[in-house]
């Protein structure tokens, strides 16, 4: 299945409960990831959703216009079992028209600015090799300055 405009980009209404949950229990990582860098159209003006169903799973993040997803990966994420899941759940969301990027909570805590660069960086891969531009929300508020290294 291609995740598109028809089909809300494979929205998941099954799993919009646990997603509701997921937004309220934020990591530290997560919601320093969406206060510094995802919130508000922050990045070049595109919005992200926060812990969004799609297909069979929720993406911690995810924008729509750019069908791009990130994740963001705690120590659990180094276990072979949770590496393998991790592994056949992006094929099935890059099969369905999806790019992923993936941060853990150490590079997100101790170098926001640097998963900033890397964030700014695929945005403008995946612009570039869009078909046709694509619509962007206003940005409403300056974002907050990130913090310095170590600050988090």
């Amino acid at each position: 299945m291609e995740a598109n405009k028809e089909n809300f980009h494979g929205y998941n209404t099954k799993l919009h409960h646990l997603a509701v949950k997921l937004r309220k229990r934020m990591t530290k990582a997560e919601a320093c990831l969406w206060k510094y860098a995802l919130r508000a159209g922050m990045r070049k003006g595109y919005g992200f959703r926060k812990q969004r169903p799609v297909l069979n799973y929720i993406a911690d993040f995810m924008c729509k216009e750019l069908k791009l997803i990130i994740e963001v990966d705690g120590i659990t994420h180094t276990w072979k079992e949770v590496m393998v899941k991790d592994k056949i759940r992006e094929d099935k969301l890059r099969d369905a028209g999806f790019t992923i990027i993936r941060f853990d909570d150490d590079e997100i805590l101790k170098d926001i600015n640097g998963v900033i660069e890397k964030l700014d960086k695929k945005i403008e891969e995946i612009e570039n090799n869009l078909p046709e531009p694509v619509k962007k929300r206003k940005r409403f508020s300056p974002p907050p300055a990130p913090p310095h290294e170590g600050d988090i």
